[in-house]
């Protein structure tokens, strides 16, 4: 290695290092230092520690020096031993100048000095510089050294000096210095084996057991000079640090058995015996405590490889017996130990515990020896809070080793949050080390504590809270939730359980307003995820000092704000902690449905108008969608439980009068569409599923008798026609996922399916039949037995109910309603229809018989409802199985058009025009209310809808414009062959357009009040579509005939009541010009 490889400079060192060569050359006349004994030190070390004594004045160089001259000096003698060329260390070591300029010296003026400039934290760490066979050979040399005559008690007190040092010392980073001797020394090893030089491994391989044993030699050297120890100070020192190697080598468990709360108490205790001893508690005192007590809880770095347990218990053994047969084993002031006394004392219990654990005897001689001293049971010294407190506070603020913990559990000591000035300092100060989620909820639980006694002055509140929440906003998303769930715990009230000053309280609305009022004013919402992150951890913050302030805030920007219910759910949804639903089972109810709380406040206080309702159940579908937060989290939750939104706005809400029973109905709705994860239950089965279904069957059956007049003892409430359908859009789904359910375990679930079955008997018939999911095959369909007259159905699957309003003759009724059900239900219908087409009186008794039935069925039907009778009136018309004549009482003359393909539609609207002139007529038109009539209105204006749809399917209007176009491109013959076949299609489309405006107009006429809205708006649609079709085919109408049309069309106008009406309808017909003409 090359000097200009090395990055350490020593220029700077030179003028101060040529003022220690001088010093070294004035001993090395005195006593030639190549050949000094020990015993002559004394004689040349005054120049030699003088000089460092006065260049070390400047504290801050004073490490810097010694430890380039123990490196130097070191390396010197190492350098010598390799026996390592002048020209080979003047290219490659770094430090040559400086070691050429010092004298040739040995180990023992090495050694010496060491001892004598108290440089001992710099001989361990270099000598953990060196390889471990390396290091064993060098701590053998400082064995034999203090082992050679005369041994002083410095000698002694050195060796356990630098055996505890090195017990002590962590893996720790190697400054320049270091690292130049790690290489130095791997230079001078490598060239020793004759190897090139090699890129420097920094990590030494495992000791072997043919290596040199540490353990070994210090428990050797201790049993060599024990018999010299003879002072009671050095005694305990020595005791001290034998009896924590032996716990330590080989005793010790892995983890340490220490709780941090004990471990302040033991440092308390070494604080107060030290202070009587004339040490001052400051930082230094309390660092080295907790490094030694650190060090005698956790297994030593250095593992024994040859001696064994045994054999080090005897050599402990052996030594002690010794001394206490010469009674040096007594304290003599029990009031006042020594700090070595007192590690002795822990070493011992350690052991002793250690033998318990393991089961070794108790009257080992060690035991015997040291378990009578009353030193050994005597409390030391009284524990004092305010010293606890002092020790965790300078750990924290030091960053002292396992500072974490001690902020743990500083923040959990109630006790110590006096929540004055200096609290809160401290706590500003040293923010880093309270960032902890677990640490952050000891110290929120100790400062709400602190807080409910009211002994808090209001700007202390302030400054507390801005602390804990600066703190809060610096964790991470994933620790700020669990921050939160604990928060929900204590209160959900969070800093805000107590009587808090009203200028506290002020202050935060200010600043909950200001979060949201930025959120808000961003546009409604985050459009990245960058502003996401702002606007969460805007909530977050203010979630974190009063979660159900920030909650019902969140609540009623959802609500209140158009198109904020997006941007507050996402917030929740990556704010699951507020929530309150915690890992552990044992959760406080308290905080597990504030959301839900602060939803049902808004309901109860506020009025909400239809577009508020429809953001409230965006908002909480939205919660109720699952989310996946990190990647691979299978079992993804949503913010809010579906059985918890069931529960708190669904199952007390389902009543017949309940104001928000369509709100209730959407929620449930919403919650049954979410996706479940296969393989569990549904989440459904947790909430009462039977008794839900029975309720919603209550609500539908109440809906059947929704135009019965009121009597004193039944009131009906009319509900609007969409939650009736979604009445039974839930009925059904809900029905579909317990019958799925039901039939996984159809044994847990019997009893109560027959509880349902049972209770259903008292509603109308067809109830049941939407809960055939949920039977199964478990029961046979019942029907009105008057069903059998007119459909042949199998005994085995269906039985007959004898119910007094299905007499005789009403089969047919029973029929038309079995096909309002479902689409299977009516296929069985169809399919199994007793009516023979062979004989024409049947077919006419059926045809009108099921006019009458269409009339008694119809005022009932929703418009799912209708669409099934509907469809099921098509395959009758089409199958020839209803026989509806058609006459031309709307048409001046017989139009000579093929109509065959267009008779299902003219069947129909000529069936419903006579089923409307039945249900008009005096016998039948006190039956419905004047609600009841706009329904039976809005259903015909459905099927009027209905039948303009097929029109366009059987002729495109956006096909044969592209038709049209493209008739250029053909021939002259085929093109008239098109446009003969349009025209002819066209002509057709319009006379059945005009049939079913003049059906559509006799109806509205015969309503009473003539002037139903639907009505009106369908009218409206005949004659748009209309035109479209004379605007698309020209040739269709010839301009008399589009007279003639606008002349007939305005007659029949003429007739409605409604002036506003009229006046619309005849200015579109006005319009109705051919382009032909």
């Amino acid at each position: 290695m090359s000097k200009n490889k090395c990055s350490l400079d020593y220029s700077k060192m030179n003028k101060e290092f040529a003022v220690i060569q001088g010093a070294f050359l004035s001993a090395n006349r005195i006593v030639p230092l190549c050949s000094l004994q020990k015993a002559d030190w004394d004689k040349v070390c005054d120049p030699i520690l003088e000089t460092i004594q006065e260049i070390t004045q400047n504290k801050g160089r004073a490490e810097e020096v010694k430890k380039t001259l123990v490196c130097v000096a070191w390396l010197k003698l190492l350098s010598a031993e390799e026996d390592e060329s002048i020209e080979v260390a003047w290219k490659e070591s770094p430090i040559f100048s400086l070691q050429n300029g010092l004298p040739e010296f040995n180990w023992v003026v090495f050694l010496e000095l060491i001892r004598s400039i108290t440089s001992i934290n710099i001989y361990t760490r270099l000598l953990l510089c060196l390889p471990p066979s390396q290091l064993c050979s060098e701590v053998e040399r400082l064995v034999e050294h203090i082992r050679r005559s005369p041994v002083r008690e410095e000698d002694v007190t050195f060796f356990f000096d630098v055996w505890w040092e090195l017990w002590t010392c962590k893996d720790f980073h190697k400054d320049s210095t270091e690292e130049m001797f790690t290489q130095e020394v791997s230079r001078m090893s490598s060239k020793a084996i004759k190897q090139p030089a090699k890129r420097l491994k920094l990590d030494f391989p495992d000791q072997t057991t043919s290596n040199p044993d540490l353990v070994n030699i210090f428990f050797c050297a201790f049993r060599n000079l024990g018999a010299q120890i003879t002072q009671p100070k050095l005694i305990f020192k020595a005791l001290s640090v034998s009896i924590n190697a032996l716990y330590t080598a080989y005793l010790c468990a892995p983890e340490p058995e220490v709780s941090t709360k004990e471990k302040l108490e033991i440092l308390s205790e070494i604080a107060t015996i030290r202070e009587k001893n004339n040490e001052k508690l400051g930082p230094k005192m309390i660092a080295e405590s907790l490094k030694d007590l650190n060090t005698i809880q956790r297994p030593c770095r250095f593992k024994p490889l040859q001696l064994k347990f045994e054999d080090a218990l005897q050599i402990m053994v052996d030594v002690a017996y010794n001394w206490n047969c010469n009674g040096l084993l007594e304290v003599e002031d029990k009031s006042n130990i020594s700090y070595s006394e007192f590690k002795s004392k822990l070493g011992l219990q350690n052991v002793f515990a250690a033998f318990h654990k393991t089961k070794r005897s108790k009257d080992t001689p060690l035991c015997s020896i040291f378990e009578p001293k009353d030193w050994m049971t005597q409390k030391n010294v009284d524990l004092l809070p305010d010293v606890c407190a002092e020790i965790a506070r300078t750990i924290i603020s030091q960053k002292m080793d396992d500072y974490q913990n001690f902020a743990l559990l500083f923040a959990d000591e109630e006790s110590w949050a006096t929540c004055d000035e200096n609290y809160i300092d401290f706590l500003e100060t040293n923010q880093s080390a309270f960032r902890e989620q677990n640490t952050l909820i000891k110290l929120t639980q100790s400062i709400v504590g602190k807080f409910s006694s009211g002994s808090v002055d209001v700007s202390h509140y302030r400054k507390l809270m801005k602390v804990t929440a600066d703190i809060f906003s610096a964790l991470s998303l994933d620790d700020k939730n669990k921050v939160l769930a604990a928060v929900m715990r204590i209160s959900k009230r969070g800093f805000f359980g107590s009587n808090v000053p009203s200028a506290v309280t002020t202050s935060f609305e200010r600043e909950l307003n200001m979060a949201f009022n930025c959120i808000i004013q961003g546009g409604g919402g985050p459009s990245t995820a960058s502003n996401l992150n702002t606007a969460v951890s805007l909530v977050a913050r203010v979630a974190f000092q009063n979660p159900e302030a920030a909650v019902k805030a969140m609540c009623n920007s959802a609500i209140s704000n158009k198109g904020s219910f997006h941007i507050m759910a996402k917030m929740l949804q990556q704010l699951p902690g507020l929530s309150g639903r915690a890992s552990d089972s044992n959760q406080d109810a308290e905080g597990k449905d504030l959301l839900c709380s602060c939803v049902k406040d808004i309901i109860k206080t506020k009025q909400m108008s239809q577009d508020e309702k429809e953001q409230l159940v965006k908002f909480l579908s939205l919660l109720m969608q699952p989310v996946v937060m990190t990647e691979g989290d299978g079992g993804a939750e949503g913010f809010l439980l579906p059985q918890t939104v069931i529960c708190a706005f669904v199952l007390p809400n389902l009543a017949v009068h309940s104001v928000d029973l369509e709100l209730s109905l959407r929620l449930l709705h919403s919650a049954l569409c979410l996706d479940h994860q296969g393989g569990a239950s549904h989440w459904v089965m947790l909430c009462s599923p039977f008794p839900l279904l029975y309720v919603l069957a209550q609500l539908h059956n109440h809906t059947l008798r929704r135009w019965e007049p009121p009597t004193d003892l039944h009131r009906v409430s009319v509900w609007s026609m969409d939650t009736q359908e979604l009445l039974v859009t839930v009925l059904s789904t809900l029905g579909s996922v317990v019958g799925a359910e039901v039939a996984k375990d159809p044994d847990t679930w019997s009893r109560a399916l027959f509880w349902l079955y049972n209770k259903t008997e008292e509603l109308d018939w067809t109830v049941r039949f939407l809960l055939k999911p949920v039977w199964g095959s478990h029961f046979k369909n019942e029907v009105p037995a008057s069903l059998f007259a007119v459909c042949e159905l199998p005994e085995q699957e269906w039985s007959g109910l004898d119910l007094p309003q299905y007499g005789l003759g009403t089969g047919l009724l029973a029929w038309t309603e079995c096909c309002c059900i479902s689409d299977s239900l009516q296929f069985t219908m169809l399919s199994h229809l007793s009516l023979d087409q062979s004989k024409p009186d049947h077919l006419g008794m059926f045809s009108k018989g099921l006019m009458v039935a269409l009339t008694q069925t119809l005022p009932c039907c929703s418009f799912s409802q209708w669409s099934l009778l509907l469809q099921a009136l098509r395959a009758l018309i089409d199958s020839g199985r209803l026989h509806v004549p058609f006459s031309l009482e709307y048409c001046d003359y017989l139009p000579l058009l093929d109509l065959r393909s267009f008779a299902c539609e003219l069947r129909l609207s000529v069936l419903l025009l006579r089923v409307f002139q039945l249900l008009c007529g005096s016998s039948c038109s006190d039956w419905l209310s004047r609600d009841g009539w706009g329904h039976v209105g809005a259903l015909y204006a459905h099927a009027v809808r209905d039948m303009i749809g097929s029109l366009k399917t059987k002729l495109p209007l956006s096909a044969a414009a592209t038709g049209s176009a493209n008739l250029v491109k053909e021939s002259e013959k085929d093109q008239r062959k098109t446009e003969e076949r349009e025209s002819v299609l066209s002509q057709e489309v319009l006379f059945v357009l005009s049939q079913i405006y003049c059906h559509v107009q006799h109806v509205q006429v015969l309503l009473p009040g003539g002037q139903c809205e639907q009505l009106f708006l369908s009218s409206l649609e005949l004659l748009s579509h209309y035109a479209a079709v004379m605007g698309v085919f020209p040739w269709s109408c010839s301009a008399l005939e589009s007279d003639n049309t606008r002349h007939f069309f305005t007659t029949i106008t003429e007739n409605l009541q409604n002036q506003e009406m009229k006046s619309v309808l005849q200015q579109k017909i006005s319009q109705l010009v051919s382009s032909s003409a």
